[in-house]
């Protein structure tokens, strides 16, 4: 199935669900190729249907792997289907960026604490407010120490910040009396029941990467409580209370793709920020786990995957014998057999660069389905009386979670 030719746009009114039933109909297609994990299953049952793409992935190296990973539509050479679903997902995954206006440069007092990387995305947040009433009241919704609000307020709105973590309220309560703006930092669980108190129909809320059914509280608190306009960076669609995925808007109610957290966290799986250590790291705890997964395989007589416990970098620490031996001991097994160590190990960094070269054909969805949850909250928004736009608000490179929507009633 390929896609209609759509140009980049920002999506708004009519725009959003036929873009969402675009979305629907490839995700439903394909779904035998994306639901598939390789990390957990030895063979794939889409490499039958499509052996050569199969052999061709399995041949190719780790470092190819990971040169693919954040761009596997620009993968020269790969068989068919590859480059026709590229194409096709490629095309329901553009969207402009929000305009905005340049960030006005403040004190470097403001973003005391902060990471550069994560100030440069406050930034970039704050400059696509594009609203039709200038905000008097901001909400900074999971606010840590509520640095993005008080770069909002700081010509003299009022800003109210929500945030569980007590530290972080005191820290943010100094920081925002020290520069004068005019706060109040409120210790908050934002999924308890009385935090509807906190919200007024003259708050304009906003959340920059609130996890999953915390931005998700927020929408429908925002709508129920008459804010006549917010904005939301949506993160973590995996963080929920249930275990598949709640749908909000009536054109997802009527969808046929029902979502497991596992298939929540495919749009997860992209990184750009990992430094050199941490991806050695991961290189390694991972080729260790495909490697003790053929041994468990072999020692319980099954040949289906076994999931471990997440371990801590210390394990790496322990020579690999030790640490199949320790992870097997932890999940009930005896290594009662003679084993080749080293072949093991080996077959673990080959296995490692195979799942990682297959799972390239599901990474061409990740922004596709991203993109269909966060049609799912504009439409949902719309259907509460909202005029919603949904666009970017920073450069990929910057942060994958760069999806904005902007809403105003």
């Amino acid at each position: 199935m390929l896609a209609p030719r759509l140009p980049p746009m920002i999506l708004t009114g009519s725009a959003l669900l036929e873009r969402f039933q675009a979305l629907d109909a490839l995700l439903l297609a394909h779904q035998h190729l994306w639901r598939p994990k390789p990390f957990t299953s030895l063979r794939l049952d889409w490499e039958q249907e499509h052996a050569e793409l199969a052999h061709w992935l399995r041949g190719r190296s780790l470092e190819q792997a990971e040169a693919a990973h954040n761009q596997p539509h620009l993968m020269a050479g790969a068989p068919a289907p590859f480059p026709q679903l590229a194409a096709s997902t490629q095309t329901l995954s553009q969207l402009h960026e929000l305009p905005g206006n340049p960030s006005e440069a403040l004190p470097a007092r403001y973003s005391v604490d902060v990471p550069g990387r994560k100030w440069q995305q406050i930034e970039a947040f704050s400059s696509r407010l594009q609203f039709h009433r200038q905000p008097s009241h901001w909400l900074d919704w999971c606010a840590g120490k509520g640095h993005l609000g008080r770069l909002l307020a700081h010509r003299g709105a009022e800003l109210t910040c929500l945030e569980f973590n007590p530290e972080l309220v005191g820290s943010g309560q100094q920081m925002s009396d020290h520069l004068h703006i005019r706060a109040r930092h409120l210790q908050q669980d934002v999924m308890a029941g009385d935090t509807a108190t906190h919200l007024r129909a003259d708050h304009t809320p906003v959340a920059l990467h609130a996890c999953g059914d915390l931005h998700v509280r927020l929408l429908q608190l925002a709508s129920a409580n008459g804010c006549q306009q917010l904005a939301v960076a949506p993160c973590c669609y995996n963080r929920i209370a249930t275990a598949h995925y709640q749908v909000l808007s009536r054109a997802a109610q009527g969808s046929r793709l029902h979502l497991s957290l596992d298939d929540l966290r495919l749009p997860l799986s992209e990184t750009v920020t990992a430094g050199q250590r941490q991806r050695l790291q991961r290189d390694q705890s991972m080729a260790r786990r495909l490697a003790f997964d053929l041994l468990q395989r072999e020692l319980r007589g099954s040949d289906n995957y076994l999931p471990t416990p997440s371990l801590p970098v210390s394990w790496l620490h322990k020579d690999f014998a030790s640490y199949c031996r320790d992870l097997a001991e932890l999940k009930g097994l005896r290594v009662d057999t003679a084993v080749d160590w080293s072949t093991l190990e080996r077959r673990g960094w080959q296995r490692l660069a195979e799942v990682r070269n297959l799972e390239l054909l599901r990474d061409l969805f990740r922004r596709p389905l991203e993109i269909w949850l966060a049609l799912d909250r504009a439409l949902y928004l719309q259907e509460q009386g909202y005029a919603v736009q949904l666009g970017t608000f920073c450069p990929h490179s910057l942060t994958p979670r760069n999806l904005m929507l902007l809403a105003e009633r």
